[in-house]
């Protein structure tokens, strides 16, 4: 049965220990991290859409929330490892938080990266040139992926951290038509070429987004299932229904 994320030690749940407070406070702080993160992914959508330098600026600021908040994070994990010695579901937990604290720090890092390209952009983008450089359908393939991760690792459900595995083919798709999708937009859109070299960038930063998705994803099965399932593709696949 899938490990209920609250219940951190099961042999005595009706006392709750330091443990327990420690690690419900770390838990507490990376859902937190995680808001922000999804936040500052959902307004790079939002400025590279509107052109918005008010919001890129803003992205730009908030960086400083993430990078700290992996700070505390990364200190709460080691002091809980060396006053507290945890054991297998706990310390697997605390194992996990670590690496998933430094993915959401790189998701964050990626969005940051899109803030400065649209401060680079000296006009808005044709919205039918952006459709078709296939960047909406990365966004919303990206958050939602971001939002599943999180509500996997809430609930405790590894077979929806596995339904992130196929969505990232889809991120890995677009990446890979990049060359041609962009050449086929050089064409028709001759004038537009510093704009959709931007734009070839952004693709770019979105797929890795998708990537540690990806690994956050592999990372709460790991938790919740005691699986290793890194560079093994077999066990990243949903369970076939009977």
């Amino acid at each position: 049965m899938p490990v209920n994320p609250e219940q951190y030690v099961p042999e005595h749940p009706e006392v709750p220990t330091h443990l327990d407070l420690e690690l419900g406070k770390l838990r507490q702080n990376l859902l937190g991290m995680w808001n922000l993160v999804i936040s500052q992914v959902s307004k790079a959508e939002e400025a590279i859409n509107f052109h918005d330098r008010n919001l890129a600026l803003e992205i730009k600021a908030n960086e400083k929330r993430v990078d700290a908040s992996e700070l505390n994070i990364t200190l709460g994990c080691e002091n809980i490892l060396a006053l507290f010695s945890p054991v297998a579901a706990d310390l697997r937990f605390v194992l996990s938080a670590l690496k998933i604290a430094y993915n959401l720090e790189r998701t964050g890092d990626y969005a940051k990266t899109i803030a400065n390209i649209v401060l680079d952009l000296e006009k808005p983008l044709p919205s039918e040139m952006l459709k078709k450089s296939g960047i909406p359908v990365m966004f919303a393939v990206t958050l939602t992926m971001l939002h599943d991760i999180q509500r996997a690792f809430e609930t405790g459900d590894s077979a929806l951290s596995r339904t992130v595995f196929s969505k990232d083919e889809e991120l890995d798709a677009i990446n890979k038509g990049a060359y041609r999708t962009f050449t086929e937009l050089i064409r028709e859109y001759p004038e537009e070429v510093p704009a959709l070299l931007h734009l070839l960038s952004v693709v770019r930063r979105l797929e890795r987004i998708g990537d540690q998705s990806k690994n956050i994803a592999e990372e709460i099965i790991f938790y919740l299932e005691a699986d290793l399932i890194k560079h093994n593709k077999s066990k990243r696949k949903p369970p076939q229904e009977t």
